[in-house]
C-alpha cells in the first residue's frame, strides 16, 4: 500500500480525503480560530489619528447654546457608557472592555487636540461606535466643546 492510499480513499472512481487529512484540517482550522480570538481579545489598540485630523480647529465657540445642544446629544448618545458627568461610569460601562474613558480627566483631554477628539467621536473604535452617520458635523464639534468643559470642571 502506498502512502497516498493512507490519506486518500478511493470512492466510485474519485478520491476524497481520508479521515487523517480531515482531522488535520479540522485541528488546523480550530487552531487558527483560537489564535484569531486570542489576538482580538488581547489586542489593545491605541487611537491612530492622522496628522491632518489632529490639526483641525473647532469652528464653534464654547457658548451656552452650543454646550446646551451638546448636552442633549451627550445625554442621548454618550451618557449610558461615559456616565452623566463623564467619569466613564455609565450604567452600560461594565459591559465593555476597554472601559469607557473618564472624560473629566484633564490629563487625558488636555493632551488631545480638538481635531483628535473630533476624529475619535467621528470614527469611533470598538467598543465605541462611530458617530459619523449618527450625528451632524456640528453636533460632533459641540461634543468636543462639552468634553473640554467636563475636563475643566473641578473634581
Amino acid at each position: 500500500m502506498c502512502l497516498c492510499e493512507t490519506f486518500w480513499m478511493p470512492i466510485e472512481g474519485s478520491y476524497k480525503p481520508g479521515r487523517g487529512v480531515r482531522k488535520v484540517l479540522l485541528v488546523v482550522a480550530l487552531l487558527l480560530i483560537c489564535i484569531a480570538i486570542g489576538l482580538a481579545a488581547f489586542q489593545r489598540r491605541t487611537w491612530v489619528v492622522p496628522v491632518t485630523e489632529k490639526a483641525q480647529k473647532n469652528p464653534l465657540t464654547a457658548s451656552d447654546a452650543n454646550l446646551a445642544a451638546a448636552r442633549k446629544v451627550y445625554d442621548d448618545q454618550c451618557a449610558n457608557c461615559h456616565g452623566d458627568r463623564g467619569k466613564g461610569d455609565g450604567p452600560d460601562a461594565m459591559m465593555y472592555d476597554p472601559s469607557p474613558s473618564d472624560l473629566t480627566d484633564p490629563n487625558k483631554a488636555g493632551k488631545r487636540s480638538d481635531g483628535e477628539l473630533f476624529f475619535q467621536i467621528t470614527e469611533g473604535k470598538k467598543p465605541m461606535p462611530s458617530f459619523k452617520k449618527k450625528l451632524t458635523e456640528e453636533q460632533r464639534w459641540q461634543l468636543v466643546l462639552l468634553v473640554r468643559s467636563l475636563a475643566a470642571q473641578p473634581k
